[in-house]
């Protein structure tokens, strides 16, 4: 399967929308505590197989999140360990980016998503505890969230409504938004430790996935928040990233700094139907594609980022 060496540490990956094989990948450099950052445009080679960088985008600061625009092929949205969200434009050479430069947080810029219904806005959730919301408009944001008591960690906006979205922090909460409302219409304690990502159903508009330093991945009803729907447990160290399927109801994909990615389905009691343990260092990206089922991607701070077919070896050569 396809492999990729970054010169820094990875931090996220992300398929493209519009390209089956394209994806965008945020890296660090010295594990993202001090240095630069890159941000690459791979692409999968029809022919050999083999994963090539089309473009790379150099920072200053290391980048610890990156989204694809959902409404231009090319332009993709980066967080910045300086504060700033940086959007770029693939089309363009390095020299003509990045195509804009937001600086508005007052410490790093951990997560970005690129909201899928209404196609012109994206959010950015900071290490200030606050989660900012743009469009391509303007040049300062439309509104900044300030609830958290700690490092917002990430943000995830709802794929069947273009006003909701959710956060997840280190103050042991996520917390639902209407960008419309002036404050959350739902806290949820989710975890009794720091929560580190979350992601929502693509098929079911009220489940929410929460990941956590304990471990943990849970599945919650919005609507009754009392109680997970589901919590899944097998990962042996803090679990980075969550994500649901954009083709399975029931699927979930998370990793983890046990140096694995677990595919799982929280419906089934044998929730885990698969573990991958192709990395050799913390794991701290996932993504699932939305244009070919069952085809995944990792990026851990080994520097390596693999796509593989769910079912293969991410190790095995094109």
């Amino acid at each position: 399967m396809p492999v990729f060496k970054t010169p820094f540490n990875g931090y996220a990956v992300r398929f493209s929308p519009f390209y089956e094989g394209r994806l965008l990948v945020a890296t660090s450099q010295n594990f993202g505590i001090l240095g630069n950052g890159r941000l690459h445009v791979l692409e999968i080679d029809p022919a050999s197989g083999a994963l090539a960088e089309l473009r790379s985008f150099e920072t200053a600061d290391g980048i610890y999140d990156c989204a694809w625009s959902e409404s231009h092929d090319s332009l993709a949205v980066a967080a910045v360990a300086d504060g700033s969200v940086k959007l770029w434009d693939a089309s363009l050479p390095p020299a003509a980016n990045p195509v804009r430069s937001l600086h508005e947080h007052s410490r790093e810029v951990h997560s970005v998503d690129w909201n899928p219904v209404r196609r012109d806005s994206f959010l950015s959730a900071s290490w200030d505890d606050s989660v900012k919301l743009w469009t391509l408009d303007r040049q300062s944001s439309v509104r900044t969230f300030r609830e958290h008591s700690y490092c917002v960690y990430a943000v995830a906006w709802s794929p069947r409504h273009a006003d909701v979205f959710a956060s997840a922090s280190g103050d042991r909460t996520a917390r639902v938004w209407d960008v419309r409302d002036p404050r959350s219409t739902l806290v949820l304690p989710a975890h009794d430790h720091e929560i580190l990502s979350c992601d929502w159903n693509k098929y079911d508009e009220c489940s929410l996935a929460t990941a956590s330093v304990d471990k943990s991945v849970r599945v919650w009803d919005v609507r009754a928040p009392r109680a997970p729907i589901a919590n899944l447990a097998g990962h042996g160290y803090a679990v980075r990233k969550v994500k649901f399927s954009p083709h399975r109801e029931n699927i979930l994909l998370s990793c983890s700094y046990d140096m694995t990615v677990c595919m799982w389905d929280y419906r089934a009691e044998d929730a885990l139907i698969a573990r991958y343990d192709h990395h050799t260092e913390f794991v701290v990206g996932v993504d699932m594609s939305v244009l070919v089922e069952g085809l995944l991607a990792s990026t851990g701070w080994d520097e390596l980022v693999y796509v593989w077919q769910h079912g293969t070896d991410p190790r095995a050569m094109p």
